[in-house]
């Protein structure tokens, strides 16, 4: 059986969470560094472990955007922050005190005149990124004052437009070694743009081995003053909180979460939330109390966020992606290129809704109730899956794959009460409601 209802009102506000494309504008670009020239800056592939130390490097993106997203990722030993948690140490030089020139007249990264856009003072964390003016520019530059430490990636995004489409992904070690360290054949990033081309979403990794949420909650100023200007949290957070399987640090767990919520929300940020990865317990030895999935659940729907990935589920039903230690991503058995895959299909609902961001439901239409859109049934028999409800003002009902392939497209003109989809191969689906300026979607499995 589908997930119906629930389903529905755990993404019931993807409308007012519409993402507003920031185009990839540096992606394979030659990244200057004096005399040289290097493409493993601006590859995309950030497993690549390639590294530059250069004090200057320039790229040159061409006119044309009036404002820029700069963001950069440093090596370390992948640790977002080397000293956010007291039960691990790590290590790493982070890009920490440079400025940012632009150009309109270089030709090489090197001659021309140049323009201070930003300047980045005792920057403490592996990645971060900073918005410039950059209108009649085509170049920009990093020059740095010290030590650099090792420089991965370096992606410029046009923001002209307002662009929303920035991810920070919070976690801990299971994100700092599935999300950061380990190999995938595709970022989340990359799989989202490559199911819905108009998006090149702007993606910083924050993982920490060993912090748990009261760490996060200790230093969550610096979280928002470092990336605070990134538009969605996607947290991985309570593995370290339920370490051992009881629920006896239960009550902090869900004031700390709350309390993230609450901030980021306050920041302009929309968090989401995965549910937390399950353990191998027969190599580990315990297993995550269902009290904390519950407890997940419950923050998603009580502060109406968009649906994160459930780690649990498919890691228990996928132990072997588990390391020998039963409780982070085997690098070996792909458990992180996993997890990057269930990120793109999570977030897969926001993207098939579309650019919904500068759009106001019109009040007269009979899809809101009471400040909210009434929610129709929505369910799967056998291989049919069903829209039921008062369809009056719909326009159309469309059903995608979980990573946003067409498969069907239904256009309405009069009052429907029933839409039905037929002989729908096993898997998960989303269906997206369309009516004047409003937008809903909504996850369905058929088995």
């Amino acid at each position: 059986m589908a997930n119906t209802t629930a389903a529905f009102l755990l993404c019931g506000m993807c409308a007012s969470y519409g993402i507003t494309p920031n185009k990839l504008v540096s992606g394979g670009l030659p990244a200057h560094t004096g005399a040289t020239t290097t493409d493993y800056l601006t590859d995309g592939y950030l497993t690549n472990w390639k590294s530059s130390s250069a004090k200057e490097i320039a790229l040159n993106v061409g006119e044309g955007p009036k404002k820029l997203l700069i963001n950069w990722e440093s090596f370390g030993d992948c640790a977002w922050a080397t000293d956010f948690t007291s039960g691990c140490g790590h290590s790493g030089v982070a890009l920490s005190n440079f400025k940012i020139l632009t150009s309109a007249n270089s030709t090489d990264g090197t001659d021309g005149d140049w323009e201070v856009a930003a300047t980045i003072q005792n920057n403490p964390v592996m990645a971060r990124g900073v918005t410039i003016d950059f209108a009649g520019k085509s170049w920009f530059k990093f020059a740095s004052e010290g030590d650099v430490g090792k420089i991965l990636e370096i992606e410029a995004f046009d923001m002209s437009a307002g662009g929303t489409d920035t991810w920070f992904f919070m976690g801990t070690s299971i994100s700092q070694m599935g999300i950061k360290q380990q190999d995938t054949d595709s970022t989340t990033a990359q799989l989202i743009h490559a199911k819905f081309p108009e998006y090149t979403p702007a993606m910083l990794r924050g993982g920490i081995g060993c912090i748990n949420s009261t760490e996060v909650v200790d230093h969550l100023s610096e979280y928002l003053e470092y990336v605070g200007n990134v538009k969605f949290w996607a947290i991985e957070m309570g593995t370290n909180d339920a370490w051992g399987g009881g629920d006896w640090n239960l009550n902090t767990y869900v004031s700390n979460m709350q309390t993230i919520i609450d901030s980021a929300k306050a920041h302009g940020i929309t968090p989401v939330i995965a549910r937390i990865i399950a353990t191998d317990s027969a190599k580990a030895g315990w297993q995550i109390n269902p009290a904390y999935l519950e407890a997940v659940d419950k923050l998603v729907k009580e502060n109406n966020l968009p649906q994160g990935p459930d780690f649990y589920s498919y890691f228990k039903e996928h132990p072997e992606l588990l390391a020998s230690d039963g409780v982070h991503p085997n690098a070996e058995t792909k458990g992180g290129q996993a997890m990057h895959h269930l990120w793109a299909e999570a977030l897969a609902p926001l993207y098939a809704a579309g650019d919904t961001a500068t759009k106001t439901p019109d009040s007269s239409t009979t899809l809101k109730m009471s400040g909210t859109f009434m929610v129709p049934r929505i369910y799967a028999q056998g291989k049919n899956i069903f829209v039921e409800g008062n369809l009056l003002n719909v326009t159309s009902v469309t059903l995608v794959s979980a990573t946003g392939q067409l498969i069907s497209q239904k256009a309405l003109s009069k009052n429907y009460g029933q839409v039905q989809f037929e002989n729908i191969p096993t898997g998960q689906y989303i269906v997206i409601i369309r009516g004047k300026n409003a937008v809903q979607t909504s996850t369905v499995r058929a088995k």
